[in-house]
């Protein structure tokens, strides 16, 4: 008994001086003790980032975005606009098969009837300013605005742009939320985006996609720059909010390429930096005014077998209108366009926007190759004449 009470009292003195010994080990080197338990591999395996203070880990994406939408949808509204159009009547065959083929033939006299057009709007400003699409409101005799809390406030119309299909309204209002802008310079290919707005008449629908692309021009005489997007755009949509995954607004959703043209899923959205210098100019004057050099453009050709990149930067003048800016400053068809005042051309897109950003009036300094030679010019830029816009799209 005596020899056992002996050495259990010698283990406990080694244990105490064990302890004392890791305690002192501990003070002088810091995270030694998790150094030998990883040597040994006696080490716990660390908390998921996702788990440690809600943010997710690298790589990985939330798994709702109802923050985002609380933060952008209060400021997405509904846009009712009420015109009168002329209408006639139709008198149907009583075969059906006819019908079918034919549908039916118009009798009588025209007349006036209402129709109410469905759209949406992001309210951009304290003061009651409202983006949407000119489509939604053209014509219009009458424009009520839903918003989201349920008030209803008849809206009048500031101006439009038919070119890049935007307009302002003006609502009256208290309290009224307003869409957090983004720096649609950061949006990139990839992107999770979100539309919210009013299609066919269902309030406040979020649908979910990624930019597709950026940059997108439909038609190669305006200085168009939109958003490619997945996220489901229907009728009813127009002129609603495109935000990013933190709920800021990123575009003004404004069409879509539909069924009939063999698409699906390619829809498109104004990008808000674009939107933003609409807003500014109609609130400032009533109408957007544009730059225009009196020229045509087309991407430079590169000849295959060159060993050139197959984009080369620049554009090429493909036609030069008599009596215009560019005609009177001498630039002539064929002219390899590289330079407009301090910055690079990158291809005809980027001088479109280029030259629609500056002032009519305005002196600009454009240089190129002519034959393979540089040459420099200084133009005085024009008013951008009325293009001619077609609504071959849904929207």
């Amino acid at each position: 008994m005596k020899n056992a009470a002996g050495a259990l009292a010698f283990i406990a003195r080694f244990v105490i001086l064990g302890l004392a010994l890791a305690f002192v080990v501990g003070l002088l080197w810091p995270g030694s003790g998790d150094r030998l338990r990883q040597r040994f591999g006696l080490a716990h395996a660390p908390e998921p980032q996702s788990t440690q203070a809600g943010v997710p880990a690298p790589g990985s994406g939330p798994v709702s975005y109802a923050d985002a939408v609380a933060r952008a949808a209060p400021a997405v509204v509904n846009i009712y606009a009420n015109k009168m159009v002329t209408a006639r009547a139709v008198q149907m065959y009583d075969d059906p098969v006819l019908q079918r083929l034919f549908g039916g033939l118009p009798t009588g006299p025209a007349y006036k009837r209402p129709q109410q057009v469905l759209g949406s709007g992001v309210i951009v400003s304290a003061q009651g300013y409202v983006l949407t699409n000119n489509h939604v409101i053209a014509n219009a005799d009458d424009i009520q605005v839903l918003l989201y809390d349920g008030r209803i406030a008849k809206a009048t119309l500031v101006g439009a742009d038919e070119e890049t299909d935007l307009a302002v309204l003006k609502i009256e209002g208290s309290n009224l939320p307003v869409a957090r802008i983004a720096d649609s310079h950061a949006l990139r290919a990839g992107d999770v985006v979100l539309a919210i707005g009013n299609p066919l008449g269902l309030n406040q629908t979020v649908t979910m996609g990624i930019v597709s692309a950026v940059g997108r021009q439909l038609s190669s005489s305006s200085a168009e720059d939109f958003i490619q997007t997945d996220a489901a755009i229907n009728l009813g949509n127009s002129g609603g909010a495109l935000v990013n995954a933190r709920g800021d607004l990123v575009g003004i959703n404004t069409l879509l390429i539909g069924r009939q043209a063999n698409a699906e899923g390619i829809g498109f959205a104004i990008p808000i930096g674009s939107a933003k210098n609409v807003l500014d100019q109609i609130i400032a004057t009533g109408h957007v005014v544009r730059g225009w050099l009196g020229a045509d453009y087309a991407f430079v050709p590169v000849s295959a077998d060159s060993g050139l990149p197959a984009a080369a930067r620049g554009a090429q003048v493909t036609d030069v209108y008599p009596g215009g800016p560019a005609a009177l400053a001498g630039i002539q068809p064929h002219d390899i366009l590289l330079r407009i005042g301090t910055d690079d051309i990158l291809d005809p897109a980027d001088l479109r926007r280029h030259e629609a950003a500056l002032k009519p009036g305005s002196q600009v300094d454009v240089s190129g190759l002519r034959n393979g030679v540089p040459f420099h010019t200084q133009v005085t830029l024009a008013r951008r004449p009325p293009l001619q816009t077609g609504a071959t799209l849904d929207g």
